[in-house]
């Protein structure tokens, strides 16, 4: 029996391309991004999508590198989208086997906000919901993923099943992913893969929304710091 259609559409989404490439330049992990985010539109979600290198984005581990000499930070404004999103995914394509320097980037800005609070003291992204997406000519791809996924959790993100996506061509110079000859677009692997990620990433994001996320029982920083330690005990004293 078929299962009843959710309704993803209170949800908001954020994609945050790394290319190194500014806009207008064809970014091909944008293209894989795409397909991505017209699922989550056709579902009704509110879906975006920016490029980090469009914006003056020093980096650094603070919420707003003007306070430590920088002369310009636009990620104060960014993070308004990020906090304001159930969902973040993070794009990157691949060099040298590694993800972008500005996915690196991407994720030092996100440690700075991560020891701020919500209003149940609990760090700021409990509840919301990550997942990643990599393109390249060379391998990578769960390498790539596995570095990605690991810091969203670490920051507080919640990391559904097959979490990620990508694409890859032959190793060395060749097509990428939006070229015709790469034929990457009828790549059944690559579509179910994010299918299932597009989808894993809206069903846990909707049920983190519909229970206001976690319950704050046993990880509530706010909580720790006035005393509370729940069935916590120092194993110094058993």
């Amino acid at each position: 029996m078929a299962s009843e259609k959710p309704d993803f559409s209170k949800l908001k989404a954020l994609f945050i391309n790394c290319t190194l490439k500014k806009s207008p330049t064809k970014s091909h992990t944008r293209g894989l991004m795409d397909v991505s985010m017209d699922i989550m539109k056709s579902e009704g979600v509110e879906a975006e999508v920016l490029r980090l290198v469009d914006y003056d984005v020093p980096v650094g581990v603070q919420p707003d590198m003007t306070k430590e000499g920088a002369s310009k930070d636009d990620w104060p404004e960014i993070y308004e989208k990020v906090a304001a999103s159930h969902i973040l995914v993070i794009g990157t394509p691949i060099w040298l086997g590694e993800r972008s320097s500005v996915a690196t980037k991407l994720i030092e800005r996100l440690y700075a906000m991560s020891g701020m609070q919500n209003e149940k003291g609990q760090y700021v992204y409990y509840g919301k919901t990550g997942g990643c997406i990599v393109t390249g000519n060379e391998d990578g791809v769960k390498h790539c993923s596995m570095g990605i996924l690991y810091a969203l959790q670490h920051l507080g993100y919640s990391i559904p099943p097959q979490a990620d996506a990508g694409w890859i061509g032959e190793v060395g110079p060749g097509p990428s992913y939006l070229d015709e000859e790469a034929n990457a677009q009828n790549n059944d692997f690559t579509n179910r893969n994010t299918t299932f990620m597009t989808y894993n990433l809206l069903h846990l994001a909707k049920m983190l929304a519909e229970q206001q996320g976690y319950p704050a029982y046993g990880n509530s920083r706010k909580d720790w710091d006035n005393g509370s330690r729940w069935n916590f005990a120092n194993p110094e004293y058993r």
